[in-house]
């Protein structure tokens, strides 16, 4: 991100967890620290209405600390905002090992043109989940049927293969329905206690590697977006 000639600030996004032909995806708005000195973060992030927006400081050592928002509230830790910096700052040409959020360190790694975070499952928000037998009756759910909280709603498509078919509304945090959750894909890998392959919203793709002692890796793949200027 940086501040335009006409005072404008340029806002890099991305999209976290596209298909494998770089369709669909969690838009992800990324902002640079040192350009957004005085502004508030909060108002920033409601102002872009992205599920959730990233300041990220300058890497030292490998390391970046970053703090994450959604319209409505500062999330401790999320997934598609952690695996979406971490692309961002390689593309940027400055990767790095570890992204450090409020709740803890964030390891970063990528292979096979997927990136990935490894975090807590008890890192996530507390969600609600539903699970359903019926794929089309999941379709048929509708933001207006929740009033608060953060409800994840799923079904397995193929349950030897570990690959479940979900959605996630999060009225609690600003959100009607999220494109892609990977903090929802961690708690749920972490329920389950398997690895899995989700499909979320219109075609976002998640994969999760369960780990034991409640870590849990998360990857996904990541394509660049057009900037906003505000």
């Amino acid at each position: 991100m940086n501040v335009e000639e006409g005072g404008g600030t340029q806002v890099e996004v991305v999209r976290v967890f596209t298909d494998a032909a770089g369709q669909w995806g969690n838009a992800l708005g990324v902002a640079r620290a040192g350009a957004v000195e005085g502004v508030d973060h909060q108002a920033l992030a409601a102002r872009l209405g992205y599920s959730e927006t990233v300041v990220v400081e300058p890497p030292e050592r490998e390391t970046a600390r970053m703090r994450i928002y959604t319209p409505a509230v500062e999330l401790p830790f999320a997934g598609h905002p952690t695996v979406g910096a971490a692309w961002w700052l390689a593309d940027q040409g400055t990767p790095v090992e570890v992204l450090e959020v409020p709740a803890g360190p964030v390891a970063v790694d990528s292979a096979d043109g997927l990136t990935w975070v490894r975090a807590r499952a008890d890192w996530a928000p507390d969600f609600t989940f539903h699970e359903f037998d019926d794929l089309e009756l999941l379709r048929t759910v509708h933001p207006a049927d929740f009033d608060s909280g953060q409800h994840y709603v799923w079904a397995w498509t193929d349950r030897a293969r570990g690959a479940v078919r979900s959605r996630m509304f999060a009225p609690a945090m600003g959100i009607a329905e999220d494109e892609a959750t990977g903090a929802a894909a961690i708690a749920l890998t972490a329920r389950l206690e398997r690895s899995l392959d989700i499909t979320q919203g219109r075609g976002s793709q998640l994969f999760t590697r369960h780990e034991p002692g409640g870590w849990i890796q998360l990857g996904g793949r990541v394509a660049p977006d057009h900037p906003v200027v505000l």
